[in-house]
């Protein structure tokens, strides 16, 4: 079943295209992965989402991404409430309309 993962991150002042360049280079081929998005939600505040064919396909990539995040880690703001800084989901599509 088609599931999703979202991440919602806020990026430190001046470094947005940093962050943006980070998430265009070459990444993993991740087994199940169908697409990506990034999408831009308020001044220096992004959400990613990445569409998987299944569940079992992200948890699998998890350690790989957070690899991923490694690389431009130093980029973001901590989003407190102790989240560090990013704020993850996912879960499996119950409902497309």
């Amino acid at each position: 079943m088609t599931a999703f993962n979202v991440v919602r991150f806020r990026v430190k002042p001046g470094r947005d295209s940093e962050f943006i360049a980070a998430h265009r280079k070459d990444h993993p081929d991740f087994t199940g992965f169908k697409r990506f998005l990034l999408i831009k939600t308020g001044d220096r505040t992004y959400c990613a989402i990445g569409e998987w064919d299944s569940q079992e396909f992200i948890v699998a990539a998890r350690p790989a991404m957070i690899a991923m995040l490694d690389t431009f880690r130093d980029t973001l703001e901590d989003l407190g409430g102790g989240l560090g800084v990013t704020d993850p989901v996912a879960g499996e599509v119950i409902l497309e309309m």
